[in-house]
């Protein structure tokens, strides 16, 4: 089997269609509090224009992630006060594909000089976190964000060259 070939792109290359078909499935809104309902084209279109302000702002943000060409999902780092804190959200047929596409991010972010620690907030949804702990990322505890508990988790990139 070869391996995989996952690849970063800004979220403006792929149809607003796939954002929506993602973000409408139920499976992706399980671990999802602050997502409500199904999303329209309109929807979609704000979240590509809102997430290509971060990179305007900050130079960085959120990709789409593809697998060997195919849209698999999207997420990277976003600037959350003095912090940068990593999201990602896969379609559901490559949940699978979690630990790789993290694993390319956190080598893209510790060259990037920008980013001295990465923070992760997790729903209480999500029960297997056994990865984080093996990446080094510790609990800081939990917050509330946009009305939604969420743990936090804090990961130093300055500690991960090592591994």
């Amino acid at each position: 089997m070869p391996p995989l070939e996952i690849s970063f792109v800004r979220l403006t290359e792929v149809p607003l269609e796939l954002l929506v078909a993602h973000m409408s499935d139920p499976r992706t809104a399980e671990h999802m509090p602050l997502l409500k309902g199904s999303w329209t084209i309109e929807d979609a279109a704000a979240f590509v224009a809102a997430k290509e302000a971060c990179w305007q702002r900050d130079g960085l943000g959120h990709w789409a992630i593809l697998e060997g060409g195919r849209y698999v999902g999207w997420g990277g780092f976003q600037k959350e006060g003095e912090e940068w804190d990593f999201g990602l959200v896969l379609v559901p047929d490559a949940f699978g594909l979690g630990a790789k596409i993290t694993q390319k991010a956190l080598s893209f972010a510790r060259s990037d000089a920008r980013i001295p620690f990465i923070t992760f907030l997790l729903p209480p949804s999500r029960k297997h976190l056994g990865a984080l702990g093996r990446m080094g990322a510790e609990l800081v505890g939990e917050i509330e964000y946009d009305g939604a508990v969420f743990r936090k988790f804090r990961l130093e990139m300055n500690l991960r060259d090592q591994r």
